[in-house]
Formats: structure tokens, C-alpha cells, sequence
């Protein structure tokens, strides 16, 4: 997705500041979040301290950073990293924390380019949804997604029997093709 990026580890860290902007992180959490070594996180935000796209601070012994908000950048560089990026993060804040959710995964167009897959740009975001909530909360929820990110947002509603059922002919089609996760199931079960 969006090869203006010097790495797909400094787009990742940049969409988890930039649509954030009011939360810091240290370093070794941005790591952690982002799955990179230190010190590859360290070389990564000290390019991006240096381009003046992030600020940072010390915290006793912490050093946080946080995205350069408001600054020249901001709008235009947060809207292309939503767009480009952000979907899982907003997918994340909208739904994995609905009441009655126990996974929750992108899969279609959107995942597979976000999975490295080349082909145009998606024109919508399909979001599984596994748990036993109500069908409004998850239309609600897509709802906000669609009003940040302008495209689609297509949420499908399934129990937990239905997603582990091989049989299922929707099922096997997601569990054949890319899936981003957002919230895993617990281990062993899905």
C-alpha cells in the first residue's frame, strides 16, 4: 500500500501516532505495537524526530514520542496514513471493544494490499466480526469507520459455532484469503 514510505515499519509507526495524536509512547512500546527490534524502532523515530514529524520528550528515564500535532504536515500526512494504513487502527477503536466481541478481523481487497498483495487501491473495508452482540452495535460501529475513512466499511456478524464450523462456504472463503486481525480469539479456538 502507498510505496512513498521509506519502510512499511515507518508507515506503521507513523498511522499509530498520527491517529493518536494527544497519546505518547515510548520507544519500546512502539516496538512492541509495531513488532520490530528497538533498535530499529529507535533508528525509525529518530529519522522522523529529525524530519520534525514526531516530537518527543523525557519522562525520568522514558523517552516519549508523539506525532507533531499541529504541525506543516498533520492534516494532509493523516489523511493519507488513514486512508492508507489506518483502517485497522479505527476497526480496532470501533469494534473490538463492542460488547460481546471476542475477535475481530479485516479480510477482502483492503487486507490483502495491507498484506503486502499487489493490486488497486481497495474501494471498501469488509470487517468480520465473531462474537454473540447485537447486529446494530456492529452497523453503528461501521458507520463510524465509514464516516473517517469516506469508503465502505461492510461488516459480516457471525457466532463463534458459525466461524469455527469448516463447512461454512463464507467461512472457508475468509479463512482462505488474507486476514488482517485486530482481536484474535483465544489460542486453539478459531
Amino acid at each position: 500500500m502507498l510505496p512513498i514510505f521509506r519502510s512499511r515499519h515507518q508507515a506503521d509507526l507513523l498511522t499509530l501516532l498520527y491517529l493518536q495524536p494527544d497519546r505518547e509512547f515510548t520507544i519500546t512500546e512502539l516496538a512492541e505495537r509495531i513488532g520490530v527490534p528497538l533498535t530499529t524502532m529507535q533508528r525509525e523515530v529518530n529519522r522522523l524526530l529529525e524530519a520534525g514529524l514526531l516530537d518527543g520528550r523525557s519522562v525520568g528515564r522514558a523517552h516519549v514520542i508523539r506525532a507533531r500535532v499541529p504541525g506543516r504536515y498533520a492534516r494532509p500526512l493523516t489523511e493519507l496514513l488513514t486512508l492508507a494504513f489506518g483502517p485497522h487502527l479505527l476497526v480496532e477503536r470501533e469494534f473490538a471493544g463492542l460488547a460481546g466481541t471476542e475477535a475481530v478481523a479485516i479480510f477482502g481487497s483492503w487486507a490483502s494490499r495491507y498484506l503486502g498483495e499487489v493490486g488497486p487501491p481497495p474501494n471498501d473495508v469488509d470487517v468480520l466480526v465473531v462474537g454473540s452482540l447485537p447486529r446494530a452495535d456492529v452497523y453503528e460501529a461501521a458507520e463510524r469507520v465509514e464516516g473517517e475513512l469516506g469508503i465502505p466499511v461492510n461488516p459480516v456478524l457471525l457466532n463463534r459455532e458459525r466461524w469455527t464450523r469448516s463447512s461454512d462456504p463464507l467461512v472457508q472463503q475468509i479463512k482462505e484469503s488474507p486476514v488482517a486481525w485486530v482481536k484474535h480469539l483465544p489460542e486453539g479456538e478459531g
